[in-house]
């Protein structure tokens, strides 16, 4: 049990500090591009925001903005998730960043020659969704290879930091920038402002593992798998589950910030900005609390009272009738968000082992732009229908009832879990001419318990048999022998030979644990362990 005690640990106690991050040449210099570059986006999301309430007013179309902003997420960022774990992901930043680029370049040029209209707005808002969509799993899965694993959760808060400075400076600037040299220029400074960003990926240069020599994972494949790990990971469930109640209600104000703006309390594309950047500047404020809050609170009630936080600032925005309440609104909202944020960002990243980091993060944010999409479009809706006061209630009066619906999904908090590769099982003896794509393969592991410990070693077996499918067996089961008692035959299969010994690299510290205690309830020395590969035919079967 010492062993299992040492493996779940890591070596070094985790940062406490957003600070500590910096400490690393490569996360800053990519951080620093980051922050420029969300700074253009901010501008860019201001402008469009701003943009069609002057072409069409209604709540439904502007809230359609925030739904063009977050349905690539939802329809790409799995198989975008899938390419990060399978492709070099500085390589595939870079030529992604580039076509950002020129997509930002092209709606600068429509909107200065004034070819812009609703439709043509959405439609380049929704592309420049999709490469938002296609980099957001590789930028958080690159997180782990710019600082050391105790540093991790500083990362994750800095990262924070860094997006919520860019929200606090971008639409503030934006808004002035509007209003002094006009529409368009909004649009340019987004396109300028990602070269920073394919320069630092351009300098960077990732250190390299020890590597393995297995091919890399076909992409169907990896999201068939990606899939099934996502199923089976109990942490990540809860952490997606907790993120869409969230999501879902605090889009509200995200969708109808615009509106509030200049029909609730008239105001002009200044004020826009500058209620856009008191956001920002209440999630930074909150980011450098959350070490506290996390000692004193853990992670399930922070997310709770960021919840509560940002109820009171969905009543506050529906109450709005002067700048001054809109400004408190939007600090309590920023505090919360970024609260919630962070929390469930490190619990969906201490939940994941790094082969599957990519398509795991790409869930998180499938159901964060999913959530965010569907509560946007809901949120237009019952403005159109209600008001936007209604809209507001409404959605403070959701996000406190959510707190009770899914208090029961607890989530992770720092790296508790030792999730590196074990590397214990043994190479399979060949006897045969296993091809890497012959399959399916079956694995069998024969047990043999006393009665009396029967009860306890299934119970400990189910844990066991998750573990066996998040790792890629697309089938499990436990058999019994009939006329032996105590004797258990254990089944998994897999998709093919080469799957099965990606499966060996994917064991982690933890799995072991639960392996070593399972096999404690076996009398004899060691379970015995085959490996069948299904029968080749024709002349295959006669060439073996």
């Amino acid at each position: 049990m010492a062993t299992g005690q040492q493996a779940t640990r890591p070596a070094n106690p985790p940062s406490t500090s957003p600070f500590d991050a910096f400490r690393h040449t490569s996360f800053t210099v990519v951080w620093l591009a980051t922050v420029v570059s969300n700074v253009g986006t901010w501008m860019y999301n201001a402008a469009s925001g701003w943009l069609m309430t002057s072409l069409d007013a209604d709540p439904l179309s502007v809230s359609l903005v925030q739904v063009a902003t977050s349905l690539p997420m939802f329809l790409f960022a799995l198989p975008a998730g899938a390419m990060a774990d399978i492709v070099d992901k500085r390589r595939f930043l870079i030529v992604t960043e580039i076509v950002v680029t020129l997509v930002a370049a092209a709606s600068a040029v429509l909107v200065w020659l004034g070819f812009i209209n609703p439709p043509i707005l959405l439609l380049f808002t929704f592309l420049l969704g999709v490469g938002a969509a296609f980099t957001a799993p590789a930028w958080q899965s690159v997180v782990p290879s710019l600082v050391p694993k105790q540093d991790l959760a500083a990362a994750v808060a800095s990262n924070g930091v860094g997006v919520n400075i860019s929200r606090a400076i971008g639409p503030a600037l934006g808004g002035v920038i509007i209003g002094g040299l006009g529409i368009a220029a909004p649009f340019w400074l987004n396109a300028l402002s990602n070269f920073g960003v394919i320069g630092a990926l351009w300098w960077w240069r990732p250190s390299t593992s020890g590597g393995h020599a297995l091919p890399a994972e076909r992409l169907r494949s990896a999201l068939v798998v990606g899939l099934r790990h996502v199923r089976y990971n109990p942490h990540l469930r809860a952490t997606l589950i907790r993120a869409s109640v969230f999501f879902f209600f605090a889009s509200t104000y995200w969708a109808l910030l615009p509106l509030v703006a200049r029909n609730q309390i008239a105001g002009g594309p200044a004020l826009y900005g500058i209620l856009l950047g008191a956001i920002g500047v209440g999630a930074v404020g909150g980011a450098f609390g959350l070490p506290w809050m996390k000692a004193a609170f853990g992670p399930d009630r922070i997310v709770a009272l960021g919840t509560v936080g940002t109820a009171v600032s969905l009543i506050l925005f529906g109450s709005a009738r002067h700048p001054v309440v809109a400004l408190v609104a939007c600090i309590v909202a920023g505090v919360s968000w970024i609260a919630v944020l962070a929390t469930l960002n490190v619990s969906a990243q201490v939940s994941l082992p790094d082969w599957v980091r990519g398509r795991g993060l790409a869930m998180f944010v499938t159901v964060f732009f999913g959530a965010m999409t569907a509560g946007s479009v809901f949120s237009g809706q019952l403005a159109a229908m209600l008001g936007l006061p209604a809209a507001h209630f409404i959605a403070a009066a959701g996000a406190l009832v959510g707190i009770a619906l899914s208090w029961s999904w607890k989530l992770q908090g720092s790296v508790e879990i030792d999730l590196t590769p074990s590397m214990h099982w043994p190479v399979p003896v060949l006897t045969i001419n296993a091809e890497a794509d012959r399959g399916p393969v079956l694995i069998t592991v024969e047990y043999h318990i006393k009665p009396e410990r029967r009860t306890a070693f299934l119970i400990a077996l189910q844990e066991l048999g998750q573990q066996r499918r998040r790792d890629g067996a697309y089938a499990w089961d436990i058999y019994e022998d009939s006329a032996q008692a105590g004797r258990f035959m254990e089944t998994f299969l897999l998709a093919s030979w080469l799957e099965h010994l990606r499966q060996h690299q994917r064991v982690t510290n933890a799995d072991r644990v639960v392996q070593d205690l399972v096999r404690q309830y076996d009398a004899t020395a060691e379970p015995k362990v085959t490996h069948f590969v299904a029968a080749a035919f024709g002349s295959r079967a006669l060439d073996e």
